[in-house]
């Protein structure tokens, strides 16, 4: 009976109790927004209303830059006008492809939750979604297999973002045969470029699509620097305009521990696919400049 009572009585407060929750934690957030801005130097972003542009400054990754040692993480720009739908981005394996696509999402969610963002300065456009197919995942329950869960992610994206979206893609048909793997990633792209029309970042090793920037008036190559000294790869971890030459994988690969015996096998194997690539791509030309003397003839 006692404790019927009681209960009926707190009854009374609940509405007050409930108001008085919802202010305290109101402050809280604001409070650790504060906070958090204040410690890591972080600044208040802009909103353009009426243009779709982004323009972040040194930005930076507001949990990676936490577990590195001071001064230690590189900053990035991201600037994408009113021309610049997708940033197509090469470059080696760890060398901060991922960290960049992810920085600008927490960029973008930050500043839209009302919390100052880790840059020297942002300017940003309303996003209406984000949209991510980054990481290898299966869903062994549903028998679905990890590239099944990429197409699903990345069909979502293509049938529901729209122009006010954020896209991030990051190797994107990997699951699958190279050429397969290859063409469905080049109609994607097409098909974001052409009909979503969403800011997009879109990390791939096939260098081959680089070559669509000459088709894609509002696509753009940039890349992660790297290079090799005395045999040794070295990440730079800045941003640079244009593609990637290579993508350096197997000398990744060496960095893991990969035997040498296993890696020197691999640099063999490569040799020899690039010499029958080349091979094939000169038998093209030939046959190319062969079919274009009969034409001239028969003209």
């Amino acid at each position: 009976d006692l404790f019927v009572k009681l209960r009926e009585n707190v009854k009374k407060y609940i509405p007050a109790l409930q108001k008085l929750a919802k202010q305290v934690a109101s402050l809280d957030v604001l409070t650790n927004f504060a906070t958090v801005s204040e410690q890591n130097n972080y600044v208040r972003p802009d909103f353009t209303v009426d243009k779709q542009e982004i323009n972040v400054v040194n930005g930076r990754h507001p949990v990676v830059e936490q577990v590195m040692t001071a001064g230690s993480y590189i900053p990035n720009d991201v600037k994408m006008d009113q021309d610049t739908d997708i940033f197509l981005i090469t470059g080696p394996n760890m060398s901060g492809k991922s960290t960049y696509m992810r920085q600008m999402a927490l960029i973008a969610i930050m500043a839209q939750i009302g919390c100052f963002v880790p840059a020297d300065s942002a300017t940003l456009p309303i996003f209406d979604q984000i949209f991510t197919r980054i990481g290898a995942a299966d869903d062994l329950i549903s028998g679905q297999s990890t590239f099944m869960v990429e197409m699903s992610e990345a069909n979502d994206a293509l049938q529901h973002a729209t122009k006010r979206s954020l896209v991030l893609f990051d190797e994107i048909g990997r699951g699958t045969a190279t050429y397969d793997g290859m063409a469905l990633a080049g109609a994607i792209v097409k098909y974001l470029h052409d009909k979503v029309g969403a800011k997009t970042l879109f990390a791939t090793h096939y260098h081959e699509l680089t070559d669509l920037d000459q088709t894609l008036k509002h696509l753009k190559n940039i890349h992660v620097g790297a290079t090799e000294e005395n045999g040794k790869l070295i990440f730079l971890h800045k941003i640079l305009p244009g593609p990637a030459d290579q993508s350096y994988g197997i000398e990744v690969a060496k960095l893991a521990g990969i035997p040498d015996e296993v890696i020197n096998r691999a640099k063999e194997i490569l040799e020899t696919l690039e010499m029958e690539s080349s091979k094939d791509n000169l038998d093209l030309a030939l046959k190319e400049v062969n079919a274009s003397k009969e034409e001239m003839k028969e003209a």
